[in-house]
């Protein structure tokens, strides 16, 4: 099942995401390892999607689930979410206002509001899926320190093109342990005027598809999580 979800929004409460691509070059000493995702789906984008469950999510029929973020210790978000994986039937509730749209190739103009708010949302709780789902380039890079704990981890970084979407041409630096989950990540904005770094952390196993329910920065004043998770 191949799903084409696009890119992230980055604002105070919102942080956001792109599918796209972008040429990289290997560093010294052969220490990174470039692969298209395109061309290379059996690669490393497939071994991460894979080792997070993306064969058990193909079998599921509806996930529910409600993004919130906290910063400061206040709460700026929260929307639940239901998605039909299947017809591809996406609901929102935020607050005491329910709407819904079908997500297809062609959104209406009235319903893209949503659909960027469920693509951001959707690509926090499961982006090791868009290493699959989505075009872009991957450049490895081993025995990295990661940029919040320091430990030494393996880095990819998922570069996205600067045309279409609604956030084109972001970066994200995702750092990885032997077991290829995602323990931290870096959001770099087009342009190169935002950057922030968060953890993964706090997985639960839904239905054998582990979901990293927390994403914190360093010092803890943004926390972006998620409750209410269910897979049918």
């Amino acid at each position: 099942m191949k799903k084409t979800i696009l890119p992230f929004l980055f604002a105070l409460s919102i942080i956001a995401c792109k599918n796209t691509e972008n040429d990289t070059s290997s560093s010294e000493m052969n220490t990174e390892t470039e692969v298209n995702a395109s061309e290379e789906k059996d690669g490393i984008g497939n071994t991460i999607a894979m080792a997070n469950g993306l064969d058990k999510f193909e079998e599921a029929e509806e996930i529910e689930f409600t993004f919130n973020v906290k910063i400061q210790d206040s709460l700026r978000s929260s929307r639940h979410w239901k998605w039909n994986t299947k017809s591809n039937e996406i609901s929102l509730t935020e607050g005491d206002e329910t709407t819904s749209y079908t997500k297809t190739d062609s959104i209406p103009e009235d319903k893209k509001s949503i659909d960027s708010k469920f693509i951001n949302d959707s690509y926090w709780l499961l982006f090791p899926y868009q290493l699959v789902w989505s075009d872009a380039n991957l450049t490895e890079e081993k025995e990295v320190a990661a940029p919040i704990s320091g430990d030494t981890l393996t880095k990819l970084e998922v570069a996205y093109n600067s045309a279409g979407g609604y956030t084109p041409g972001d970066t994200y630096d995702i750092y990885y342990g032997k077991d290829h989950m995602i323990k931290e990540w870096v959001y770099k904005a087009s342009g190169g005027d935002r950057e922030m770094a968060t953890t993964w952390e706090d997985y639960e196993t839904f239905k054998n598809i582990p979901i990293a329910k927390m994403h914190k920065s360093e010092d803890g004043s943004f926390q972006l999580y998620f409750t209410d998770i269910s897979v049918k």
